[in-house]
Order: structure tokens, then C-alpha cells, then sequence
């Protein structure tokens, strides 16, 4: 029973992956990580004599115990990738805001010079008498 459970788990979380890739809701390097680990689950699925050898070969008294230390450095796994991402974003979105401030700050340095520049036509200047273009 708990084999079918496996197997059907398994081929829930390939279609949901599967559904998110379609409809653009999960980048392609996130989905080959939770592709491998559905694969995994499907392989110890259909073939539960496996996991049972591994525990044997492993030394581990019995398969939960094997289960939950494998669940927990898949976790831990998917953890520092995810916060090695996160640290790549922040760095991105940080120097975006930097260029962004700079942009800024030279558009109204522009705007300025523009504004002040109309203004001086309207009065009737000509630019060649500026003494600041000098």
C-alpha cells in the first residue's frame, strides 16, 4: 500500500512540475531539482526491495530512519541553493536600484538644465551669452 502511495505521490508531483514548466510558473533549473527527487520517489516506489537494501548496505537499523535523514540533507540541499539564488537576486536588484539612482539623478540634472535653458529663451537670450557656457 505504502509502494502505491509512492508511485502515485510521485507521479503527482512530475505532473504539478510538469503543469508549473507549462504555464511558466517554474523556471527549468528549479524543475530539474524537484524532476530528480519525483524520480527518485517513483524508483523507490515501484521498487521497494531497493530502499531496503540501501538501508542494509548503509548500516542503518531500519528504512524511516534512512527516509528521514535523506529527506532531511534533500532539504537542507534545496535550502542553500535556494539562498544561494536569494543572494544572487539581492545582488541584482541592488545594483539595478544603484544604475537606477544614477539614471535618475542624471534625468533631472537634464530636466534642470532644460528647464533653465527655456527660460532663458523665453527671455529672449541667446545661449551664446551665457557666461557659464564658458
Amino acid at each position: 500500500m505504502i509502494a502505491i502511495a509512492g508511485i502515485v505521490l510521485a507521479v503527482a508531483i512530475i505532473g504539478f512540475v510538469l503543469w508549473m514548466l507549462l504555464t511558466r510558473r517554474l523556471r527549468e533549473k528549479y524543475a530539474a531539482l524537484w524532476l530528480v527527487i519525483a524520480l527518485l520517489v517513483l524508483v523507490v516506489g515501484i521498487f521497494p526491495g531497493l530502499w531496503q537494501a540501501l538501508t542494509m548496505a548503509l548500516g542503518v537499523q531500519l528504512p524511516s530512519n534512512l527516509l528521514f535523514a535523506a529527506a532531511i540533507l534533500l532539504l537542507m540541499g534545496v535550502t542553500l541553493h535556494l539562498s544561494w539564488e536569494l543572494s544572487s537576486a539581492e545582488d541584482e536588484i541592488r545594483r539595478l536600484a544603484e544604475e537606477s539612482a544614477l539614471h535618475r539623478s542624471e534625468l533631472e540634472r537634464l530636466d534642470e538644465r532644460l528647464a533653465h535653458l527655456e527660460r532663458r529663451e523665453a527671455a529672449g537670450e541667446r545661449p551664446e551669452d551665457d557666461p557659464s557656457q564658458d
